[in-house]
């Protein structure tokens, strides 16, 4: 085991690795109660039971998709990064594919399934890190801030600090409701430990609030801590259903297909290059058995989508795994493997409300739109499409919608500038693509 690990190459330790697998779990496993909170949409009061999901089979294809995208990674990229469905991603699922589209959960699922497939191929043939490479890195950090905007407006709303407003179309809340306080409180508290540089800060702030929020009667008690996993009888298998839909085969879901492809794209690449980086993994701006990382997260997207959940990517607090001495994927094996305990724990995790979750969806919009300083803002033939691509976004409240604006100003201004030369035909492809969806919006 030490000799498949490299520990000694590594100078690192099971200890090392068990401590580093540990924290990475604590830094998002506040996702097995985000998840089944946004993929259901708890905060939709008027949602038919035919759009919404079962919250129990969400949270076990939640842990088990965590834990299978853990293990490959950990086994056959031997990284020390933890997956799991990714926040953002969860979003465009339930908000703009179920909400917005009005389309069904199991078409939802399905169109994660068929990106998962593309994944894999694309991931075995090398024709993903060709496509990546074709999208200019403006792009690519104008996306991961604008779902960092996105993911922070929802935390905001579910939290009630933001509410409609019919002469403002949004506006501030009610700041005496004990509900939007106990919200309050926990964003303090989280950036508190952030600050502090807690390892697991977003975790610690959540079990701090659902505390408080237990003790002034506004979270309600659990009523036992172990139990069986819940059933995943309603989802399970529950896509295949799609395929047998006429009302499947449209070119609305075909652009969700794209969009799940595209955000992974970015994401996981970015998570992947970040964290390596964090541990001196990439030499002459390579990275060993990048490949096999790769696939980690196609093969959990389509486990995960049969299971029932969105997209699983890698998770950038992976980092705080990495800071703790984690070197190896025996670190992710661990991570897999509190993922699958966590499934005895569902009572526990029962009290975590949305003004508990609400946040860990901010804090992490934080983290998500850091990317913004690495945005040449003054060159305006860039930053029209990347401004674009982010404030669309949570402006529209389609993750789609953004990338297809910024994808089809880029070539637009990059033309007009004289730098036609520049722009890859694959970024043509994109434009007359997105351009087409948007006109049978």
């Amino acid at each position: 085991m030490k000799k498949y690990f490299q520990f000694d190459e590594l100078g690192t330790s099971y200890g090392r690795e068990i401590l580093g697998g540990f924290t990475t779990f604590l830094a998002m496993a506040y996702i097995l109660v985000v998840n089944p909170l946004t993929l259901t949409l708890s905060d939709v009061k008027d949602l038919p039971d035919a759009l919404r999901m079962d919250y129990g089979a969400v949270f076990v294809a939640t842990a088990v998709s965590a834990a299978i995208g853990c293990f490959v990674m950990g086994i056959l990229a031997r990284y020390p990064l933890a997956l799991a469905p990714g926040l953002g991603l969860n979003a465009f699922f339930a908000y703009t594919v179920i909400l917005t589209n009005g389309s069904p959960w199991q078409h939802a699922l399905a169109a994660v399934f068929i990106s998962g497939v593309f994944f894999l191929i694309l991931t075995l043939t090398g024709l993903r890190e060709k496509l990546i490479n074709a999208i200019p890195m403006q792009l690519k950090l104008a996306v991961g801030a604008g779902i960092g905007l996105f993911v922070a407006f929802i935390g905001f709303k579910k939290a009630g600090i933001i509410v409609s407003n019919p002469n403002t179309l949004i506006g501030l809340g009610n700041l005496h409701d004990s509900t939007v306080l106990l919200a309050i409180f926990g964003i303090i508290v989280t950036v508190i430990l952030m600050v502090l540089g807690l390892k697991g800060g977003v975790f610690y702030g959540m079990v701090i609030t659902a505390v408080v929020g237990m003790i002034f009667g506004l979270v309600d008690l659990p009523e036992k801590v172990l139990s069986a996993p819940p059933s995943i009888s309603t989802t399970f298998g529950s896509l295949f259903s799609a395929f047998s839909d006429p009302e499947f085969y449209t070119l609305s879901m075909l652009s969700v297909i794209l969009t799940f492809l595209f955000v992974d794209f970015f994401d996981n690449a970015g998570t992947l290059m970040a964290v390596a980086n964090q541990a001196g993994f990439v030499k002459d701006n390579r990275l060993p058995r990048a490949g096999k990382a790769l696939i980690s997260d196609s093969i959990a997207t389509i486990a995960g989508s049969i299971f029932g959940t969105s997209t699983v990517t890698s998770y950038v607090e992976s980092s705080s795994g990495v800071a703790a001495g984690a070197r190896t994927g025996f670190a992710s094996i661990v991570t897999g493997i509190l993922f699958l305990l966590a499934l005895f724990f569902s009572p526990v995790l029962s009290v975590v409300t949305s003004a508990v979750t609400a946040p860990a969806l901010i804090i992490v919009g934080v983290l998500m739109v850091s990317s913004l300083g690495q945005i040449d803002w003054n060159r305006f033939e860039l930053a029209v499409p990347a401004f674009l691509t982010m404030i669309m976004m949570p402006l529209t409240g389609s993750i789609a919608t953004g990338i297809a604006v910024g994808f089809i100003f880029y070539p637009l201004t990059m033309v007009v500038k004289g730098r036609a030369k520049e722009v890859s035909l694959i970024m043509y492809i994109f434009a007359i693509i997105f351009l087409a969806y948007l006109i049978t919006l």
